[in-house]
């Protein structure tokens, strides 16, 4: 699917950018060459490494990939504007307005620079983003208890190790009382990514790291994950709940697998298992990957609702079609009902499409207060 869909850009910028440049012809066929290779970036990853999802080859090629993919896509979208732009005027004059090399040469720079930054801003290292939540009868001693949520890791070849180690250094250093990682830790296998995602094991909060799987764990050895999400001292909570407790008050932390399990033999996400046996009366906070069905969670009593999965839209614009396909939510805090719903950007980013313009990545901590 995404070689046929990513071809369309390609041809654009073939016959409608490089075709009408005063350039050789072997010139011109040497940059469509190239192009096209990058347009099957997909393509090249599904045959060489066996997914769509997780190249396994070099770092630094995984970012020219991203870099020239980009571009594509955003040279492809400033022609066909400049193609409407150019078919009004001619309208409106009646005679066909000829389109400078200058101006095309522009284009293709911005597209070029704006997508290297865009990459930029994607494979950093996620900045702090710290909110407050108030939580109605939020015990007392709960009062200024902060969670750190990371979402959507993607360790892989363009989030390797020593990335990972970062963030757990980072993380650590903020000394929450509970870190939760709501789901996508990886893009790949056990056997490729063991080494990668080893740091993990070093988060460090008050009362432990709990954690959830997100969809992309299904697409590579899921029961293998999680035996090894639980080796590294994560507790995952797959349809499950822990109890936190301070001074004899408490609040409950629940998680659900992800709706990738349904179609499969592995959990689908059942939130009443989930909250079986929960004490009566404690705040709950459900952490599920993928915020769409934040409206059942509202309705069974959910107080705060921790999601990733969108990574913010990643860019501005292509963020509203991100929203259709997650119920309208895709980016921050959200009141849905009487509970609180926040979809984080991410800690990372899928590989396959690693670019935020707009969209930044967060190391987020979340202060919970009692609601007046």
């Amino acid at each position: 699917m995404f070689h046929i869909v990513f071809g369309l850009p390609w041809i654009v910028i073939t016959l409608r950018f490089i075709m009408p440049l005063p350039w050789a012809w072997p010139l011109k066929i040497v940059i469509a060459g190239l192009l096209l290779i990058a347009s099957q970036y997909h393509l090249i990853s599904r045959i060489s490494s066996g997914s769509v999802f997780s190249p396994e080859f070099p770092r630094a090629l995984v970012i020219g990939f991203n870099v020239l993919f980009g571009a594509i896509v955003m040279l492809a979208l400033f022609q066909i504007a400049l193609d409407i732009i150019t078919l009004g005027v001619a309208l409106v004059k009646r005679t066909s307005p000829s389109v400078s090399s200058e101006v095309r040469y522009a284009l293709g720079i911005v597209a070029l620079g704006l997508s290297g930054f865009a990459v930029t801003q994607a494979v950093r290292l996620p900045p702090l983003k710290a909110i407050e939540v108030a939580i109605p009868n939020l015990p007392s001693n709960f009062e200024g208890y902060r969670v750190l949520q990371l979402t959507d890791l993607h360790i892989s070849r363009l989030f390797p190790r020593s990335w990972a180690e970062e963030v757990v250094k980072r993380s650590n250093a903020l000394q929450p009382d509970l870190t939760l990682v709501t789901g996508d830790f990886i893009d790949g296998s056990l056997d490729a990514r063991r080494e990668d995602i080893a740091p993990i094991a070093g988060l460090k909060a008050r009362d432990g790291v709990l954690a959830i799987p997100g969809n992309h764990e299904y697409y590579f050895g899921y029961a293998g994950w999680m035996k090894h999400d639980t080796e590294m001292g994560i507790r995952m909570l797959l349809n499950q709940h822990a109890v936190i407790e301070r001074g004899g008050q408490r609040i409950v932390v629940a998680g659900v697998t992800d709706l990738a399990a349904l179609g499969t033999t592995f959990p689908r996400p059942d939130l009443d298992r989930a909250l079986n046996g929960a004490p009566a009366g404690a705040p709950i906070i459900l952490m599920e990957h993928q915020p769409r069905m934040a409206k059942r969670s509202a309705a069974r009593g959910v107080a705060l609702q921790l999601s990733g999965h969108t990574h913010g839209g990643m860019v501005r614009g292509l963020d509203l079609l991100v929203a259709r396909a997650n119920d309208g939510y895709f980016s921050g805090l959200y009141q849905v009902g009487d509970m609180k719903l926040y979809v984080n950007n991410g800690t990372g980013l899928w590989p396959g499409f690693a670019l935020r313009l707009g969209r930044p990545s967060e190391l987020t901590v979340i202060t919970l207060r009692r609601a007046l």
